[in-house]
Protein backbone atom coordinates (compact mmCIF):
# COMPACT_ATOMS: atom_id res chain seq x y z
CA UNK A 1 0.00 0.00 0.00
CA UNK A 2 0.93 3.41 -0.64
CA UNK A 3 2.09 4.48 3.06
CA UNK A 4 3.39 8.22 2.30
CA UNK A 5 5.28 10.10 4.33
CA UNK A 6 4.47 7.42 7.33
CA UNK A 7 7.07 6.00 9.72
CA UNK A 8 5.38 3.35 11.74
CA UNK A 9 3.24 5.05 14.37
CA UNK A 10 4.99 8.03 14.51
CA UNK A 11 4.32 11.64 13.28
CA UNK A 12 7.75 13.56 11.82
CA UNK A 13 7.52 17.13 11.78
CA UNK A 14 7.91 18.89 8.39
CA UNK A 15 10.25 20.72 7.82
CA UNK A 16 12.36 19.49 10.24
CA UNK A 17 12.29 15.90 9.63
CA UNK A 18 15.49 14.90 8.19
CA UNK A 19 15.04 14.84 4.31
CA UNK A 20 16.99 11.04 4.09
CA UNK A 21 13.18 9.59 6.26
CA UNK A 22 11.46 10.67 3.12
CA UNK A 23 12.53 8.00 0.25
CA UNK A 24 11.17 5.03 2.46
CA UNK A 25 8.43 6.09 2.92
CA UNK A 26 7.83 7.19 -1.30
CA UNK A 27 9.37 3.90 -1.77
CA UNK A 28 6.29 1.85 -0.36
CA UNK A 29 4.42 3.04 -2.73
CA UNK A 30 6.73 2.09 -5.56
CA UNK A 31 3.84 -0.70 -7.12
CA UNK A 32 1.07 2.56 -7.26
CA UNK A 33 1.10 2.73 -11.04
CA UNK A 34 1.40 -1.26 -12.55
CA UNK A 35 0.84 -1.34 -16.60
CA UNK A 36 -2.74 -1.64 -15.78
CA UNK A 37 -3.51 -3.90 -19.59
CA UNK A 38 -7.53 -3.48 -18.64
CA UNK A 39 -7.71 -0.04 -17.59
CA UNK A 40 -8.71 3.11 -19.91
CA UNK A 41 -5.61 4.46 -21.23
CA UNK A 42 -8.25 6.99 -23.14
CA UNK A 43 -6.31 10.62 -23.37
CA UNK A 44 -7.63 13.74 -21.60
CA UNK A 45 -5.82 16.77 -23.48
CA UNK A 46 -3.84 19.45 -21.50
CA UNK A 47 -3.91 23.40 -22.86
CA UNK A 48 -0.74 25.35 -23.84
CA UNK A 49 1.31 22.92 -24.72
CA UNK A 50 3.76 23.11 -28.16
CA UNK A 51 4.34 18.91 -28.32
CA UNK A 52 1.65 15.97 -27.81
CA UNK A 53 4.08 14.74 -24.87
CA UNK A 54 3.24 17.98 -23.12
CA UNK A 55 -0.60 17.48 -23.83
CA UNK A 56 -0.99 14.05 -23.08
CA UNK A 57 -2.99 13.22 -19.25
CA UNK A 58 -4.84 10.27 -18.37
CA UNK A 59 -6.95 9.39 -15.80
CA UNK A 60 -3.92 7.73 -14.24
CA UNK A 61 -2.15 10.81 -13.55
CA UNK A 62 -4.97 12.75 -11.84
CA UNK A 63 -5.92 9.05 -10.16
CA UNK A 64 -2.17 8.80 -8.99
CA UNK A 65 -1.49 12.82 -7.54
CA UNK A 66 -4.95 13.10 -6.14
CA UNK A 67 -3.62 10.00 -3.69
CA UNK A 68 -0.63 11.45 -3.09
CA UNK A 69 -2.38 15.02 -1.57
CA UNK A 70 -4.47 13.25 0.20
CA UNK A 71 -1.80 11.26 2.15
CA UNK A 72 0.17 14.05 2.51
CA UNK A 73 -2.64 16.34 4.28
CA UNK A 74 -3.23 13.45 6.66
CA UNK A 75 0.26 13.06 7.73
CA UNK A 76 2.34 17.14 7.06
CA UNK A 77 -1.17 19.27 6.55
CA UNK A 78 1.34 22.26 6.21
CA UNK A 79 3.49 20.95 3.87
CA UNK A 80 4.71 22.62 0.51
CA UNK A 81 3.57 20.52 -2.72
CA UNK A 82 3.35 21.19 -6.20
CA UNK A 83 2.37 18.18 -8.42
CA UNK A 84 2.31 18.06 -12.10
CA UNK A 85 -1.60 18.26 -12.31
CA UNK A 86 -2.28 20.98 -9.32
CA UNK A 87 -4.66 23.35 -11.83
CA UNK A 88 -6.86 19.92 -12.47
CA UNK A 89 -7.26 18.96 -8.39
CA UNK A 90 -9.17 20.06 -5.81
CA UNK A 91 -6.86 19.34 -3.64
CA UNK A 92 -4.18 22.07 -4.30
CA UNK A 93 -5.75 24.83 -2.35
CA UNK A 94 -4.97 23.07 1.02
CA UNK A 95 -1.49 23.35 0.47
CA UNK A 96 0.36 25.83 2.63
CA UNK A 97 2.16 26.54 -0.58
CA UNK A 98 3.55 25.57 -4.31
CA UNK A 99 6.56 26.97 -4.52
CA UNK A 100 10.17 26.99 -3.28
CA UNK A 101 10.58 27.91 0.63
CA UNK A 102 13.51 29.31 2.23
CA UNK A 103 17.09 26.90 2.90
CA UNK A 104 15.41 23.98 4.69
CA UNK A 105 11.79 24.13 3.95
CA UNK A 106 11.70 21.83 1.68
CA UNK A 107 9.13 21.50 -1.54
CA UNK A 108 8.21 18.21 -2.35
CA UNK A 109 7.50 17.69 -6.13
CA UNK A 110 5.51 14.98 -8.33
CA UNK A 111 5.13 14.22 -11.76
CA UNK A 112 2.77 11.61 -11.15
CA UNK A 113 3.10 9.44 -14.81
CA UNK A 114 6.12 11.16 -16.74
CA UNK A 115 6.09 9.76 -19.99
CA UNK A 116 1.89 9.87 -20.26
CA UNK A 117 2.79 9.66 -23.86
CA UNK A 118 4.60 6.79 -23.80
CA UNK A 119 2.03 5.16 -20.90
CA UNK A 120 -1.26 5.87 -23.19
CA UNK A 121 0.96 4.51 -26.09
CA UNK A 122 1.43 1.18 -24.45
CA UNK A 123 5.28 1.78 -23.74
CA UNK A 124 6.98 0.34 -21.30
CA UNK A 125 9.69 3.67 -20.12
CA UNK A 126 7.20 5.79 -18.37
CA UNK A 127 7.47 6.88 -14.66
CA UNK A 128 6.43 8.48 -11.50
CA UNK A 129 8.88 10.96 -9.87
CA UNK A 130 8.46 12.04 -6.40
CA UNK A 131 11.22 15.02 -5.31
CA UNK A 132 12.75 17.26 -2.21
CA UNK A 133 13.73 20.20 -3.18
CA UNK A 134 15.80 22.66 -1.20
CA UNK A 135 16.04 26.18 -1.94
CA UNK A 136 19.59 25.61 -3.76
CA UNK A 137 19.66 21.56 -5.26
CA UNK A 138 17.48 18.14 -4.87
CA UNK A 139 18.18 16.55 -1.38
CA UNK A 140 16.54 13.67 -2.89
CA UNK A 141 14.79 11.80 -6.09
CA UNK A 142 12.75 8.62 -6.29
CA UNK A 143 11.80 7.31 -10.29
CA UNK A 144 9.42 4.29 -10.06
CA UNK A 145 9.18 2.40 -13.59
CA UNK A 146 6.42 -0.06 -12.63
CA UNK A 147 6.06 -1.73 -16.39
CA UNK A 148 10.02 -1.87 -15.90
CA UNK A 149 9.70 -3.66 -13.08
CA UNK A 150 12.57 -0.80 -11.41
CA UNK A 151 12.92 2.16 -9.28
CA UNK A 152 15.75 4.39 -8.63
CA UNK A 153 16.75 6.85 -5.69
CA UNK A 154 19.32 9.13 -4.87
CA UNK A 155 19.96 10.73 -2.12
CA UNK A 156 22.41 14.17 -2.06
CA UNK A 157 25.60 13.18 -1.66
CA UNK A 158 25.11 9.83 -1.49
CA UNK A 159 24.97 8.07 -4.29
CA UNK A 160 22.21 6.62 -7.10
CA UNK A 161 20.88 3.55 -5.76
CA UNK A 162 17.98 0.90 -7.94
CA UNK A 163 16.60 -2.11 -7.26
CA UNK A 164 13.30 -4.27 -8.59
CA UNK A 165 9.74 -3.30 -7.41
CA UNK A 166 10.16 -6.18 -4.56
CA UNK A 167 13.33 -5.16 -3.47
CA UNK A 168 13.34 -3.80 -0.26
CA UNK A 169 14.54 -0.12 0.10
CA UNK A 170 17.77 -1.25 2.12
CA UNK A 171 18.81 -4.08 -0.48
CA UNK A 172 18.90 -2.16 -3.36
CA UNK A 173 22.39 -1.46 -5.39
CA UNK A 174 24.99 1.24 -6.14
CA UNK A 175 24.26 2.09 -9.26
CA UNK A 176 26.85 2.10 -11.74
CA UNK A 177 26.86 3.07 -15.26
CA UNK A 178 28.96 0.96 -17.13
CA UNK A 179 29.98 0.66 -20.64
CA UNK A 180 26.93 3.03 -22.20
CA UNK A 181 25.72 2.46 -25.32
CA UNK A 182 27.41 5.58 -28.03
CA UNK A 183 23.63 7.13 -28.26
CA UNK A 184 22.80 10.66 -27.33
CA UNK A 185 19.47 12.17 -26.69
CA UNK A 186 18.06 15.48 -27.61
CA UNK A 187 15.42 16.86 -26.06
CA UNK A 188 11.97 17.67 -27.94
CA UNK A 189 12.70 21.67 -28.54
CA UNK A 190 16.19 20.85 -30.09
CA UNK A 191 14.88 18.67 -32.83
CA UNK A 192 14.96 21.90 -35.52
CA UNK A 193 19.02 22.42 -34.58
CA UNK A 194 20.53 18.85 -34.54
CA UNK A 195 24.16 19.31 -33.00
CA UNK A 196 26.32 17.45 -35.05
CA UNK A 197 27.82 15.49 -32.44
CA UNK A 198 30.23 13.63 -34.60
CA UNK A 199 31.01 10.33 -35.84
CA UNK A 200 31.11 8.15 -32.46
CA UNK A 201 27.81 8.71 -31.49
CA UNK A 202 24.11 8.61 -32.77
CA UNK A 203 22.02 10.60 -32.50
CA UNK A 204 17.81 10.20 -31.42
CA UNK A 205 15.73 13.26 -30.98
CA UNK A 206 12.28 13.01 -29.49
CA UNK A 207 10.48 14.55 -31.71
CA UNK A 208 11.60 12.79 -34.90
CA UNK A 209 11.86 9.31 -33.21
CA UNK A 210 8.85 8.66 -31.31
CA UNK A 211 6.01 7.05 -32.92
CA UNK A 212 3.22 5.15 -31.63
CA UNK A 213 4.37 1.61 -32.55
CA UNK A 214 8.28 2.86 -31.97
CA UNK A 215 9.73 2.49 -28.69
CA UNK A 216 12.20 5.78 -28.57
CA UNK A 217 14.24 6.48 -25.10
CA UNK A 218 13.53 9.17 -22.97
CA UNK A 219 16.17 10.84 -20.52
CA UNK A 220 15.69 8.02 -18.09
CA UNK A 221 17.71 5.52 -20.47
CA UNK A 222 20.67 7.37 -19.18
CA UNK A 223 19.95 4.95 -15.77
CA UNK A 224 19.83 1.68 -17.43
CA UNK A 225 23.27 2.67 -19.53
CA UNK A 226 20.86 3.00 -22.74
CA UNK A 227 22.60 6.70 -23.60
CA UNK A 228 25.89 8.26 -23.12
CA UNK A 229 24.62 11.81 -22.70
CA UNK A 230 21.83 14.36 -23.38
CA UNK A 231 21.45 17.51 -24.45
CA UNK A 232 17.92 19.42 -22.92
CA UNK A 233 16.83 22.90 -24.06
CA UNK A 234 15.14 23.17 -20.31
CA UNK A 235 14.14 20.63 -17.49
CA UNK A 236 11.34 20.47 -15.23
CA UNK A 237 12.08 20.46 -12.15
CA UNK A 238 9.32 17.78 -11.61
CA UNK A 239 10.80 15.61 -14.14
CA UNK A 240 14.02 16.07 -16.69
CA UNK A 241 15.91 18.03 -13.93
CA UNK A 242 15.16 15.43 -11.21
CA UNK A 243 16.32 12.76 -13.61
CA UNK A 244 19.86 14.79 -14.12
CA UNK A 245 20.18 14.96 -10.63
CA UNK A 246 19.39 10.62 -10.39
CA UNK A 247 22.32 10.53 -13.41
CA UNK A 248 24.36 13.25 -11.37
CA UNK A 249 24.35 11.03 -8.00
CA UNK A 250 25.30 8.18 -10.15
CA UNK A 251 28.50 9.72 -11.30
CA UNK A 252 27.73 11.78 -14.25
CA UNK A 253 28.83 15.02 -15.07
CA UNK A 254 25.85 17.63 -15.54
CA UNK A 255 26.47 21.47 -16.60
CA UNK A 256 24.95 24.34 -18.33
CA UNK A 257 25.11 23.76 -22.16
CA UNK A 258 28.84 25.78 -21.43
CA UNK A 259 30.04 23.61 -18.98
CA UNK A 260 29.04 25.69 -15.93
CA UNK A 261 27.69 24.15 -12.63
CA UNK A 262 23.85 24.65 -12.41
CA UNK A 263 22.37 27.37 -10.96
CA UNK A 264 20.70 26.87 -7.81
CA UNK A 265 17.16 25.62 -8.33
CA UNK A 266 15.77 28.95 -6.19
CA UNK A 267 16.73 31.35 -9.41
CA UNK A 268 14.38 29.99 -11.23
CA UNK A 269 10.52 30.24 -10.72
CA UNK A 270 9.35 28.93 -13.47
CA UNK A 271 9.87 25.60 -12.16
CA UNK A 272 12.64 24.71 -15.09
CA UNK A 273 16.51 24.29 -15.14
CA UNK A 274 17.86 26.45 -18.47
CA UNK A 275 19.32 23.75 -20.90
CA UNK A 276 22.07 21.45 -19.61
CA UNK A 277 23.81 18.61 -20.76
CA UNK A 278 24.24 15.05 -18.92
CA UNK A 279 27.35 12.92 -19.92
CA UNK A 280 28.88 9.59 -18.64
CA UNK A 281 32.27 10.80 -18.96
CA UNK A 282 34.51 13.70 -19.47
CA UNK A 283 35.51 12.64 -22.99
CA UNK A 284 31.42 12.48 -23.58
CA UNK A 285 30.98 15.87 -21.94
CA UNK A 286 33.66 17.58 -24.04
CA UNK A 287 32.17 16.27 -27.25
CA UNK A 288 28.81 17.45 -26.14
CA UNK A 289 30.10 20.89 -25.19
CA UNK A 290 31.93 21.48 -28.60
CA UNK A 291 28.50 20.08 -30.65
CA UNK A 292 26.44 22.95 -28.58
CA UNK A 293 29.06 25.30 -28.94
CA UNK A 294 29.59 24.74 -33.15
CA UNK A 295 25.50 25.06 -33.12
CA UNK A 296 23.05 27.32 -32.36
CA UNK A 297 20.43 25.91 -30.46
CA UNK A 298 16.99 26.75 -30.67
CA UNK A 299 14.43 26.53 -27.78
CA UNK A 300 10.80 25.61 -28.17
CA UNK A 301 9.98 27.10 -25.16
Amino acid sequence: MFTLFIFGNDYVPYPSADFRDFIPAFATGRCLCPPYPECDRSPSRKTNQQNHFGAALSDADLSIQTLVEVVLLGAFPHIRFYGEEYEKTANTKYFRAIDLGPEGDYLVTLDPIDGTRFYLDGHPNYQIIVGVLNADDYEAVLAISPAQDRYYYALRGAGTYWGTLATELDQCQRLQIENPQPLIYLGWGLSDSLPEVGPAYKVVDLKTAYAVDVLAPNLNAILSGELSGAILESGKFIDGAALAFLAQEAGCLVTSLTGDPLPPLACDRTYKRPGFIVATSKAVHQDLLQAVAQTKLVSAT
